[in-house]
């Protein structure tokens, strides 16, 4: 017969799910939302536990295994705008480090197939998730060298809201306020949304003078001029924040600017 211990079998999964999780997100670039995470891992972990139970024999079926993998991953990234490609990176990450977490502990001892419960020791743990990273590493170094070097977090505040963003540093963009010379962070409508969430429409319709000359927006935004390729000119409504960080380090010296259009792409919300 065999001997699992419940409490055991919770933590392993619930530090596991995460990891697999957070791995997963780092593989896409996103804005790491932990607690989002956590509760993923949560579900995770109870879902493992209820399945070694005779009377919930049924959650080991693979259409359920596979229901409770989108589930975990609509906690998780529900709210990111690739999250099919989101769920895809979790699953062949999850099945990655299945598979190594299997071949290290059929080579730890021996193994009898059949069960629900692999049995592993918290070296064989260790070592299935060095294996992992490195392979993550050498699979995903270009998307993971981005999100590392390339992407911060950015956190704006205006008028009372607050958004947080993952800002691109591009270094062709030449844009500044010719008023004071200050940095342009440039973010499309719909990305700063919480930050108006009442004149979204304003924003993505309107023209730029419009939108700075409006009885609620006049004295608080400035036009930035601007020309990019297929445009000779341009101008797009900007304002100064109250409160602006990057990797939570405070900024006084950028301006934000909001595109009608999108900006965000793979693993960025803006660029600066």
């Amino acid at each position: 017969m065999e001997t699992i211990y419940i409490d055991r079998l919770f933590i392993i999964n619930l530090i596991c799910d995460y990891l697999i999780v957070l791995g997963s997100a780092r593989v896409c670039g996103l804005l790491l939302r932990r607690w989002r995470y956590a509760l993923a891992a949560l579900f995770g972990a109870i879902y493992a536990v209820l399945s070694v139970f005779p009377s919930f024999a049924f959650l080991t079926l693979l259409p359920i295994k596979l229901a409770a993998g989108i589930l975990m991953a609509l906690i998780a990234f529900a709210n990111e705008p690739q999250f099919l490609r989101c769920a895809a990176v979790f699953f062949a990450v999850s099945a990655l480090f299945g598979g190594i977490l299997w071949a290290v502990s059929a080579q730890s001892g021996p193994y009898s197939g059949g069960a629900v419960y692999l049995p592993v020791s918290m070296p064989v743990l260790v070592l299935s998730f060095g294996i992992i990273y490195a392979a993550m590493s050498v699979v995903f170094r270009r998307t993971v060298k981005s999100a590392d070097k390339a992407v911060c977090t950015v956190r704006i505040e205006f008028l009372g809201k607050a958004v947080t963003l993952r800002a691109l540093y591009d270094s062709g963009n030449c844009l500044y306020d010719p008023m004071t010379g200050s940095a342009v962070l440039i973010a499309g409508a719909d990305r700063l949304a919480p930050l108006f969430p009442t004149d979204l429409e304003l924003f993505k319709n309107a023209s730029a003078a419009q939108i700075v000359a409006s009885d609620k927006y006049a004295g608080k935004m400035r036009l930035i001029p601007y020309s990019v390729v297929g445009t000779e000119r341009g101008l797009l409504p900007a304002f100064k924040p109250d409160k602006l960080s990057i990797d939570a380090i405070a900024r006084d010296d950028i301006v934000v600017a909001v595109s009608p259009t999108p900006i965000s792409g793979d693993g960025f919300d803006c660029i600066i």
